[in-house]
């Protein structure tokens, strides 16, 4: 059988339960195996930070109601992390997990990343991980999650600290059973494969932003390199913060600004025909073979169905005349430039400040 799941088997996934979804959604969802877990995940996933307040005010009936859609419609890949909203996300996630089906979704949250204070945002011990995962458990009102992962390891004061610290404490989280597989997630992927081939923990799976798009897609040069060693691919944030949308990038975004710049008049190019930027690029990344699935967040039901839509509604003849032009004249150009580093810096001058 091919990785992606054909029409015909979509109601026979793990995670489909008679009663519960939405069979004619379901039936339009795509499927890949992440890694070597085995486990069938939707090609598209919930991304809960939006859940958190990240973004914008939210409200909480209306999140509640986003996921219990999400996850009727086929999707059944969740992602949070105590971060998001320091705390919220998981929460308001456990209020709308209360009434769902354990069975039908799978859930990875993570550890060292907490506080907004720049001297309380990171911990990567072995003691605060492993009081994390109990602290996530309980706001999520779960026994255990599928996924436990390192929040953003390069903002560790050294990449050794999870490689024989972090990670062994999830190895033992792993073995009482409150997770069920292991993940490392941050920018710079060259890092990915430095703790994968030092680690005496096994890596599940990776998650990366911003680097599975149009105006980046360099995520796809380390696919060979993680299909070698089993681990499934999460790729997050297809239209790359906001860079590929009409709104623009919210005002922290640290991309560099000639990215920004060659973004927005891609995005204007596009609104000028008619089209949509923010559809293409969804379109461009849930098209691409090897990403398990891609992480989209919101808070929002009309942008919940529209991103849903995006699996199965193909681009129209137009439509794939303008992506093709904005990748040519916009984006080939960039070659893949990013902003690796960016935040790192600033993190560590202003944890300098305060020490």
């Amino acid at each position: 059988m091919s990785k992606n799941f054909v029409s015909s088997s979509r109601l026979q996934i793990p995670t489909y339960i008679a009663g519960f979804h939405d069979d004619g959604m379901v039936s339009k969802m795509r499927y890949n195996t992440l890694g070597d877990t085995g486990l069938q995940v939707s090609v598209l996933s919930f991304g809960a930070s939006s859940l958190g307040n990240v973004y914008r005010l939210t409200d909480e009936g209306e999140s509640i109601q986003v996921v219990h859609e999400a996850l009727k419609r086929g999707i059944n890949y969740i992602d949070t992390a105590p971060w998001y909203g320091h705390g919220k996300s998981e929460t308001v996630l456990g209020k709308a997990l209360k009434d769902i089906p354990r069975d039908s979704y799978y859930i990875a949250t993570k550890v060292c990343r907490y506080q907004p204070e720049v001297e309380k945002q990171f911990d990567f011990s072995a003691q605060r991980t492993i009081q994390s995962v109990d602290e996530s458990l309980q706001r999520l009102g779960l026994p255990y999650v599928d996924f436990i992962q390192v929040h953003d390891m390069e903002f560790a004061p050294s990449l050794d600290i999870v490689i024989n610290e972090t990670l062994p404490a999830l190895q033992k989280v792993k073995e009482s059973g409150k997770a069920r597989f292991i993940g490392i997630t941050g920018y710079p992927l060259e890092n990915f494969r430095t703790v994968i081939d030092r680690s005496s923990v096994k890596i599940d799976t990776v998650l990366t932003y911003c680097h599975g798009s149009m105006n980046d897609n360099s995520l796809s040069d380390f696919i060979p390199y993680f299909k070698s060693k089993g681990v499934g691919i999460v790729n997050a944030s297809p239209i790359s913060m906001g860079l590929l949308s009409d709104r623009g990038p919210p005002a922290w975004h640290p991309a560099h600004q000639h990215i920004k710049d060659v973004c927005a008049a891609a995005a204007t190019f596009c609104s000028a025909n008619g089209v949509d930027i923010s559809r293409l690029a969804m379109d461009f990344t849930l098209s691409q073979p090897d990403y398990d699935t891609t992480l989209v967040s919101t808070a929002s039901l009309k942008n919940l169905y529209k991103n849903i839509e995006s699996v199965y509604c193909p681009l129209t003849d137009k439509e794939k005349t303008i992506q093709q032009q904005v990748l040519e004249r916009y984006m080939k150009p960039l070659k893949n430039r990013h902003w690796e580093g960016v935040e790192v810096e600033q993190y560590r001058k202003e944890l300098a400040a305060v020490q």
